[in-house]
């Protein structure tokens, strides 16, 4: 199961005193993924009231490699000397739009640690490309979100519909699981 597109082609880092592009060759990436954990960021998308309770949950709908629709979070690899934080903005604009206007948490501590393996049954998150360290944080959004790469649709839902077992079924590689944990993070998960 492929749940990320390739990665573009940046120009390189400013500050990156090798002079090269931060991100890996899809030869590079491949040998990397076979002998490390990947970084990740992962978010949940939210709209809150004017107390600041969750009301919606951003969920994406997309085509995976072999043609089926499935459900997911934003997410992307940590690229080479980039913060936590920029590169959870990063994806987060990738996925929803530059409109989302994403407010991003004040700690860059996430809600949840979650560790993809290849083989299932070691957590209930896998990833058959690699073993991958995803740090996962619930962001609330105010603006237009209007979903480009691979994502072909975003949908809002309550946190009642976000937490079944429907969507959750839905969802690839253990992401209901993660999408049950965000909604208890925020009091939303009854």
């Amino acid at each position: 199961m492929s749940v990320r597109t390739p990665d573009p082609t940046p120009e390189p880092m400013p500050d990156d005193p090798s002079g090269g592009p931060a991100w890996l060759s899809d030869i590079e990436l491949e040998q990397a993924r076979g002998r490390l954990p990947i970084l990740y960021v992962e978010a949940v998308p939210v709209r809150v009231d004017g107390i600041g309770q969750v009301v919606e949950v951003g969920v994406l709908l997309r085509a995976n490699a072999v043609g089926e629709m499935t459900r997911t979070l934003v997410s992307g690899r940590v690229m080479r000397g980039e913060t936590l934080r920029e590169a959870l903005f990063r994806h987060l604009e990738k996925d929803l739009g530059p409109m989302a206007f994403p407010q991003l948490p004040a700690s860059p501590v996430p809600f949840h640690v979650a560790e993809y393996f290849p083989m299932p049954g070691i957590t209930p998150f896998t990833d058959d490309r690699q073993h991958a360290v995803s740090l996962v944080y619930v962001v609330p959004v105010t603006g237009t979100c209007e979903p480009r790469q691979d994502a072909l649709e975003l949908t809002w839902m309550t946190p009642e519909e976000a937490a079944s077992v429907t969507v959750s079924e839905e969802m690839e590689g253990g992401r209901g699981t993660l999408l049950r944990a965000a909604l208890a993070s925020v009091g939303r998960l009854l």
